[in-house]
């Protein structure tokens, strides 16, 4: 679902993301407070007091939503190994040197106690702004830490020409991979994640840019080529389409879904799946 004021505002399951604005939340006393601006007790009301009519509740409001306001990023603590990242991340397919190599940029790490994935995004100081965390037990378990700044999503930084966008942290380094496996050579050039898309509006004009694309563009003024490997699906061909007419006149834009599956992990997949095929018919 989303609602009739902001089109990137989605709501499933009783959570929600506002992906304009890079923030989410778990519960409709979240959505009150970061969406609608309102101060703690004044959205228990709302919540708790049958009748009141939302609506009425915007003109009482002086306090400018959560969305401007800088937050602080709450970490996951550090295991002492990264076994079980690894674990997961190689049966996903992933090459240990380039998992290898994020863990020692400080870009990937294990969590405790859950030992999930933590992805890490770092803003222009060198600085910690943005981790998403997935789980590493097969579960669909994911989601951001509290007090993310999703314009430092997760990302490769280099000082290539051509920025790789991919929705996902996975997506990206099952395209890194890709790359070690053709030319050995994977660092080359920035990759940029964007932490999901949203199918947009069918005004792509109105519809803003993902703002860890938005925020990358400005600050990296090498980048004239945008190739978007977004997912082979709605959500994905849509938000392509969107970024392209958006893009278009300023930056050469390339589409490059994956050439199998819905996404880029699951064209690497296909790809070790033929190689190994290949190996045993020798």
């Amino acid at each position: 679902y989303c609602t009739r004021e902001h089109d990137s505002l989605k709501i499933s399951n009783g959570k929600w993301m506002w992906w304009s604005r890079g923030f989410g939340g778990n519960s409709a006393l979240d959505y009150l407070i970061k969406v609608k601006g309102m101060q703690f007790m004044d959205a228990m009301k709302i919540l708790t007091k049958e009748g009141t009519d939302l609506h009425d509740t915007d003109a009482k409001i002086s306090r400018k939503p959560d969305c401007d306001v800088k937050r602080k990023l709450l970490l996951p603590d550090k295991s002492e190994t990264n076994f079980e990242v690894i674990r997961y991340l190689t049966s996903r397919g992933i090459d240990s040197d380039v998992i290898k190599a994020c863990i020692d940029e400080g870009l990937l790490y294990e969590s405790l106690p859950y030992h999930n994935c933590i992805f890490v995004g770092f803003d222009e100081t060198g600085n910690a702004a943005y981790a998403f965390y997935r789980a590493t037990t097969g579960e669909r378990l994911m989601g951001e830490a509290a007090g993310s700044d999703k314009r430092y999503s997760f990302r490769i930084d280099r000082a290539g020409s051509t920025l790789h966008v991919f929705e996902s942290a996975i997506d990206l380094l099952s395209y890194a991979t890709i790359m070690k496996m053709r030319t050995d050579e994977w660092r080359a050039e920035p990759m940029l994640s964007l932490g999901g898309v949203y199918a947009p509006s069918t005004n792509n004009k109105q519809t803003k840019l993902p703002i860890a694309l938005q925020n990358m563009t400005q600050n990296q003024t090498q980048i004239n080529t945008i190739a978007l490997h977004l997912d082979n699906d709605f959500a994905g061909r849509s938000a392509t389409r969107s970024i392209s007419e958006q893009l278009g006149n300023k930056y050469i834009v390339r589409d490059e879904p994956p050439a199998y599956g819905k996404d880029c992990n699951d064209y690497l997949q296909q790809l070790q799946r033929q190689k190994r095929k290949r190996q045993m018919e020798r």
